[in-house]
């Protein structure tokens, strides 16, 4: 207070400072101070006015008054900034939002979260929050409280604790969620990633950060992710060199990587995830190898010590921090995962970043979006099931590099092929089931509800329909068989599928779950939710008509228009009053409640048709509300005065002129016998529906292992479905290094031309047998690029266990595929056109082997001529002498035919363009051997649009460039000798 006058005598620019610093206070010099003494003090006419009793007056100089510095004798308390105290929720709202500083709160607070949108909206909000912009969540619930609790918290019905922290990485069963589409989370592991600092010194570490900008590409680095909705759990062992493919493939939501990674890795690291802008999460503290105990808390089968142990130590660190994200994620939900799967590069066929891309497997260039039109992942897609879709993705990413594994599949589906009523049967059954993979993950987690037992029944069902249809069709196993080789190990796969098939437990479970839900209530209870929601959407639609703008009533979405639409009112249907989930058989505790509770119904219709008698009214009804209770009730102005005269005792509870609502003694205590019975009743449908959630926990092996069955019959059904539209043939596989295709075709873009009414030109490749590199030349729009591709493609449709669309294809099974296809520049990392070209050619030489199949188009066009010339003149020498692998290799560099015409062991082949006597021309699609050196780069120009007189001005540049062609071909020969 005094610190406040002194600044309004001296002004702001005196030095005086507040007595409670403890600390002395300086007056600046004034001319002349007046101090009246009053009482009560107070600031009057820039004077100092104070003192008690009478007033008096006095006139003092400044010389008079002390001087220098005044001194604080009396000590005053410290100052203290004391939080301001909120009400208990609003506390709670707090406390959490300190906790989970870095995600977004929603607090339930009774039909609402505390963001302004009712409770069935929570997915809506999710799914702009989590799946558009990538937010963390943090769901608070509320609780009821108990008695004790009441009372500690002020008398607060519901305690409020956040159960789930929602991250796109670690979704459970959200409405949002692509059911096409694995939602998987990464984790990152290197021991060389952490610093010395976080785990001690490492000679090795010192070494490399001394000289290496960059990491070493032999650096081991381990990964783990898992699907959370359907329990999926991989490890793999990467490279520096191969983790941005493998990054690439697994297409994770969320990536975690500890914070305690060098600045130098996590740069290098962080570069290959921001090309794809990657979700990054990451983890302050560091990472422990976590014991087998703990992981086996998550795990639906425990494994040993032993079985750890074929993991590598950053498998192994990278599991065991996704592991405790998740448990932190989940807020103490139990969870089931399937034991890990390690995944190791010799198993399945590479497939890098760039070819993953450039060959459109799933999505296409275009648009970006996952399986759109013109991708192979859109062209294939025949699946009758989601998770079969999810499985056919898996397979496209990944195919198999086993030949017992793809010719397993292989006869699958010929087996199919052959037979139409057996893949019909198996295809209607197929659509009867749901998804199994998600459905008994849910129950692992605890979520799911009685609809979640219904699709499970009914799965079940058709499972055991397919069991028993395959035994139909399967021949009888005695040792003594007539058939061919084909068709017994067509047979063979079968039966292998329907021996995996675990019937007995499932079964048993489906038909109790059959017996117990009564699916008629079930869809009663329905009903009522909806009339409840409904009732909130009328309190949110009244909050805005009073307090709310027109945007807001328009941005009203039209589902909260629907559900007023549809709402069924428990007025217009009674019934809705009370549903039970559960059959009476389900237990025999529940028969005999509801045998109690019919009997005390009975004794309320005996007590109305009673009442009634007295009063003379048949407008008298027993009721209970949730304000009043049980009262009676009498509607009709005649009526209200019989019912006055009939009960005068009765104590009103609610009047009107034409109403009348009133308690009697026997109808409260009959009604309240008939709640307790019904508390109990719920009590016991919730026993029996725990029981049920039991169950399929301890049939979860099980249940998951068929599940993977029906997902590969789904699979095999859609490629033999596939394979009769469109003409594919069965592969031959085998450990050669030959590419032989009769009459191949591309499998989109034969597809996009036949809806444009035309014709796809089949062509043939046999790389790797006389010769393991094709040169090919030609025009623009030709279709070379087209005929690479469709080569890769081939490959990879055979390895994943498909036909292929050809006349004949014999394969060599290829352990990785390449793709240096296309340009583009990379803004984003500094790069240019060139450079991104230069970047991946150097990752093809440098990692293809000869059983490797390459496709190159155009190498070195980003640069000069002649640059360009050395440049794939030096790929091909590499590809030709050290790499050795199947490759097709297209150019316009004319020159490097002629400096690789004693490569025994490349072909050239060509394209071409036919002309017309009147001009017009036509492309060639069909592949010849031999050189074309004509580009016709002008035609196409023409063709789109390039104004006339600027093809001229080409035309005769192009001729003058043509008169001195023959000198520099003469020198190509000569260039090429001299590196031979």
């Amino acid at each position: 207070m005094l610190d406040g006058v002194v600044r309004k005598i001296f002004g702001t620019q005196s030095r005086a400072l507040s007595l409670s610093s403890q600390k002395a206070t300086y007056i600046p010099v004034a001319s002349n101070i007046q101090v009246i003494t009053k009482r009560p003090t107070w600031l009057r006419d820039g004077l100092i006015t104070c003192g008690r009793g009478v007033k008096s007056k006095a006139t003092f100089q400044l010389q008079d008054l002390p001087q220098g510095v005044l001194k604080n004798d009396v000590e005053t308390p410290a100052e203290r900034d004391e939080a301001p105290t909120y009400p208990t929720v609003i506390q709670q709202a707090r406390n959490n939002m300190r906790k989970f500083e870095n995600s977004v709160l929603l607090t339930r607070v009774g039909g609402f979260y505390e963001a302004g949108f009712p409770f069935f909206q929570l997915d809506r909000f999710l799914k702009i929050l989590v799946q558009d912009l990538n937010k963390y969540v943090a769901i608070s619930e509320e609780f009821a409280n108990s008695v004790s609790s009441k009372v500690k918290s002020g008398g607060l019905l519901f305690d409020r604790k956040v159960t789930r922290i929602v991250t796109p990485g670690t979704l459970v069963d959200e409405n949002f969620m692509d059911p096409y589409e694995n939602n998987f989370l990464l984790a990152i592991y290197s021991e060389h990633l952490i610093s010395p600092a976080s785990r001690g010194q490492d000679k090795v570490w010192d070494k490399l950060s001394e000289t290496a900008i960059s990491p070493k590409p032999d650096i081991h680095i381990g990964l783990a992710w898992i699907d959370i909705s359907t329990g999926e759990f991989f490890t793999e062992a990467a490279t520096m060199d191969t983790l941005s493919s493998t990054i690439a493939r697994i297409r994770a939501r969320e990536i975690i990587l500890s914070r305690k990674m060098d600045e130098t890795f996590q740069r290098s690291v962080m570069s290959i995830l921001g090309q794809d802008r990657h979700l990054v999460t990451w983890l302050p503290h560091p990472v422990s190898e976590s014991t087998s105990s703990f992981w086996n808390t998550m795990l639906e089968t425990p494994i040993n010590e032993l079985e750890r142990a074929s993991f590598t130590k950053e498998e192994i660190h990278a599991s065991s921090m996704l592991l405790e994200y998740v448990q932190g994620r989940l807020q103490g939900l139990g969870i089931k995962l399937q034991p890990p799967v390690r995944r190791q590069d010799t198993q399945y066929m590479g497939i890098d970043k760039n070819s993953v891309r450039a060959l459109e497997l799933l999505e296409t260039s275009r648009d970006g979006l996952s399986g759109g039109k013109g991708s192979l992942l859109h062209a294939l897609r025949r699946t009758n099931t989601k998770s079969g879709a999810r499985l056919l993705k898996s397979r496209i990413s990944s195919p198999s590099t086993s030949l017992p594994v793809i010719n397993q599949r292989l006869d699958l589906v010929e087996h199919f092929l052959h037979n139409l009523p057996l893949r019909e049967a198996i295809i209607n059954l197929l659509r009867r089931t749901y998804d199994s993979q998600r459905l008994v993950q849910k129950f692992s987690l605890g979520r799911g509800d009685a609809d979640d037992l219904i699709s499970l029944s009914r799965t079940i069902e058709a499972t055991v329909a397919i069991f028993t249809t395959l035994e139909r069709y399967l021949p009888v196993a005695d040792g003594v068989s007539t058939s061919t080789n084909s068709n017994q190990n067509m047979d063979e796969s079968l039966r292998v599928l329907m021996e995996r098939l675990s019937i007995e437990g499932p079964d048993a479970l489906a038909k109790q779950i059959v017996d117990s839900i009564d699916e008629d209530g079930l869809s009663a209870m329905h009903q009522s939710e909806h009339a409840q929601s409904a009732d909130t959407v009328r309190l949110a639609q009244h909050t805005l008509n009073a307090e709310g703008s027109n945007e807001d009533l328009d941005a009203m979405s039209q589902v909260y228009r629907t559900k007023l639409g549809n709402a069924i009112t428990k007025e217009a249907h009674p019934q809705l009053d009370e549903t039970w989930i559960m059959c009476r058989s389900a237990s025999s505790t529940l028969e005999r409640l509801h045998k109690g509770l019919d009997g005390l119904c009975r004794e309320q219709m005996t007590m109305t048709t009673k009442l009634r008698d007295v009063a003379g009214t048949p407008n008298l009804s027993l009721r209970w509300t949730p304000g009043l209770g049980h009262i009676c009730h009498v509607k009709g102005a005649k009526d209200f005065r019989k019912s006055t005269e009939a009960f005068p005792t009765a104590r009103n509870v609610n009047s009107t002129k034409s109403t009348r609502s009133f308690y009697l003694p026997e109808w409260s205590s009959l009604g309240a016998r008939i709640d307790q019975i019904k508390i109990q009743i719920r009590a016991e449908e919730q026993r029996v529906f725990q029981g049920l959630r039991k169950r399929v926990v301890l049939n979860l092996v099980k249940l998951r292992r068929n599940a993977a069955v029906l997902d590969e019959l789904d699979l095999a059904c859609s490629f033999t479905v596939l394979a009769e539209e469109q003409r594919y043939v069965r592969p031959i596989l085998n450990k050669s290094t030959i590419h032989t295709i009769i009459g191949g075709r591309h499998p989109t873009v034969k597809l996009g031309l036949e809806e444009q009414g035309r014709a796809f030109v089949s062509n043939d490749c046999f790389v790797g047998k006389k010769a393991h590199i094709w040169l090919l030349t030609g025009p623009n729009m030709a279709g070379k690029s087209t005929y690479l591709r469709q080569n890769a493609l081939i490959s990879i449709l055979a390895q994943m266990g498909s036909f292929v669309p050809a006349e004949h294809a014999e394969i060599g099974v290829v352990d990785h595929v390449f793709s240096r296809v296309g340009s583009a520049d990379n803004l984003f990392q500094d790069q240019s056109t060139f450079m991104v070209e230069m970047l991946e050619t150097a990752a093809i030489l440098k990692q293809a082997t000869p059983r490797s199949f390459v496709i190159m188009d155009e190498v070195g066009r980003g640069t000069t001529p002649q640059d360009g010339i050395a440049v794939g003149f030096a790929c091909l020498h590499h590809l030709y002498h050290t790499n050795k692998c199947r490759s097709l290799f297209a150019t316009h560099f004319h020159a490097l035919t002629d400096m690789t015409r004693d490569w025994s062991r490349l072909a050239c082949y060509c394209t071409d363009v036919t002309e017309g006597p009147s001009g017009s021309f036509y492309y060639d699609h069909q592949l010849r051997e031999g050189v074309n050196r004509q580009s016709h780069a002008l035609k196409v120009a023409r063709l789109a649009g390039i104004p006339e007189p600027a093809i001229n001005v080409a035309m005769e540049v192009l001729n003058s460039f043509e008169q001195s062609q023959s000198c520099e071909t003469e020198q190509s020969p000569a260039l090429a000798t001299a590196v031979r």
